[in-house]
């Protein structure tokens, strides 16, 4: 039998958890410092600072191609945007307006004309209440919906029944000879030019405001992107210059191929990026700049026939804040002014024949205007209010002719400018087009190569 030692008995020790983790802390420290310790051994061959020299080149020439991919990607989106949202969007705040303001100047003149209205007439405020709202819903499922354009369209979207009743209430009293109708015509006038209007405006201004900011995006220079080229263009350069120094081999067909990849990406990133921004340079300074005094000039050519018809409808019952004047033929002057003075700015702007014709036929228009308007207003003033109504409503020689000639006027240099809005956003928005995805593939291409090119040196010391 065997017996424990005598004097005791056995005891277990536990280990220390603390010195367990100094004797793993010792290894991982003495692991790093014999990695540490090889790949400085290893950067003292030739072989071994080829290794790295090529792992960090081509991670360069990687990292300048996902640099390229991600910033010109950001650039033509907003390029994208300009074209397809932005502009368009913009577009449609300023037909909401001119078909609001038409409405209201088409029922002034369906009001005028009597108790039975012109069937023409009827159904061009009919086209222009449609049209408004229908735009409206097309402007409310493109914007966000806690924005200021959002809130904009959700006024409108309030106040057009309203406007539509008090125009039929008018309408209604008209047909019964009742004077209460010039009242309720005279209400609805306000509530669109007090309320809705301005609205619109603001509408019109929120979507320009992003078209300019999208363009600004868009055009913005990729600097980290050259930057990034022209750092790889240097480093490749070095190395081929090293491996002559070495070899006196003067090419090395794998760095040749990188550097002629980087060099492609570098040439296509600037000349692109330069086409594009200044084809959206000239589609805001020429087109959107042209469309936004046409645009003001249009409408405030609707506003001066509103005006002038209401004169006749209130019959002087409006009058200015001082007594002096009768208030809408006070607009009427101060909207005509305006309207003169859009037209030579847009016939400044206008850089061809087919955008200054129409100007030229829209400032003749209004000068004609106003020689009738002046007519007509003597007419009034003598106490012919028939024959002055003939001359603001008829068909042969009447003011209303002539706000049609200029509106056609506006409407044709409208649609030239617009034309040339959108060619040049087209074209800017093309000038970036294939660019990511093709700096994304030579990128691999030159990656490829520099690795293709070190290795042909390695093989030399085998």
């Amino acid at each position: 039998m065997t017996h424990p030692p005598s004097g005791g008995t056995q005891t277990l020790r536990t280990p220390d958890p603390a010195s367990a983790h100094v004797d793993v802390d010792a290894q991982h420290r003495t692991t790093w410092a014999a990695q540490t310790e090889r790949l400085r051994a290893v950067a003292t061959t030739e072989p071994g600072r080829l290794q790295i020299i090529g792992a960090v080149l081509a991670l360069l020439v990687v990292a300048f191609g996902a640099v390229t991919t991600l910033e010109i990607s950001s650039r033509a989106s907003s390029a994208d945007d300009v074209v397809s949202r932005s502009q368009p969007l913009s577009a449609d705040a300023a037909d909401i307006y001119r078909f609001l303001a038409d409405a209201d100047t088409t029922a002034a003149s369906g009001f005028l004309a009597g108790a039975q209205e012109p069937e023409a007439v009827h159904e061009q405020y009919r086209k222009d209440i449609e049209e408004a709202a229908r735009l409206l819903v097309k402007a409310s499922g493109s914007t966000e919906s806690d924005s200021a354009s959002s809130r904009e369209i959700a006024t409108l979207n309030k106040l057009l029944p309203v406007y539509t009743g008090l125009v039929e209430r008018a309408r209604a009293n008209n047909r019964q000879g009742l004077p209460l109708g010039g009242a309720y015509l005279r209400y609805a006038n306000q509530k669109m030019t007090g309320e809705m209007l301005p609205a619109a405006e603001r509408l019109y201004a929120a979507e320009t405001g992003r078209l300019e900011t999208d363009s600004a995006d868009a055009r913005q220079w990729p600097l980290l992107s050259l930057g990034d080229g022209i750092l790889v263009l240097g480093a490749l350069a070095w190395m081929q210059r090293r491996t002559y120094r070495r070899t006196n081999r003067v090419l090395n067909h794998g760095l040749l191929a990188a550097t002629a990849a980087a060099s492609v990406v570098v040439l296509w990133l600037a000349v692109g990026h330069a086409v594009a921004r200044a084809e959206l340079r000239s589609a805001m300074v020429h087109g959107q700049a042209s469309l936004d005094v046409l645009n003001d000039a249009r409408i405030n050519s609707l506003k001066a026939r509103a005006n002038e018809n209401l004169t006749l409808v209130a019959r002087g019952a409006v009058l200015t804040p001082d007594g002096s004047a009768d208030q809408y033929e006070a607009d009427y002057t101060t909207g005509m002014k305006a309207l003169k003075s859009q037209l030579e700015k847009a016939d400044r702007l206008a850089d061809d024949e087919s955008g200054n014709a129409p100007v030229a036929a829209a400032a003749q228009g209004v000068a004609e205007w106003q020689v009738r308007h002046r007519e007509a207003r003597a007419t009034d003033d003598h106490g012919d209010y028939d024959g002055a109504l003939e001359q603001i409503i008829g068909t042969e020689g009447s003011t209303g002719q002539s706000f049609q000639q200029v509106d056609a006027a506006l409407e044709k240099a409208l649609a030239h400018e617009q034309g040339e809005f959108t060619s040049a956003a087209k074209d800017g928005r093309g000038a970036l087009r294939g660019l990511p995805i093709g700096a994304a593939a030579l990128a691999v291409l030159g990656a490829a190569g520099v690795i293709v090119g070190v290795n042909r040196r390695l093989s030399e010391y085998r």
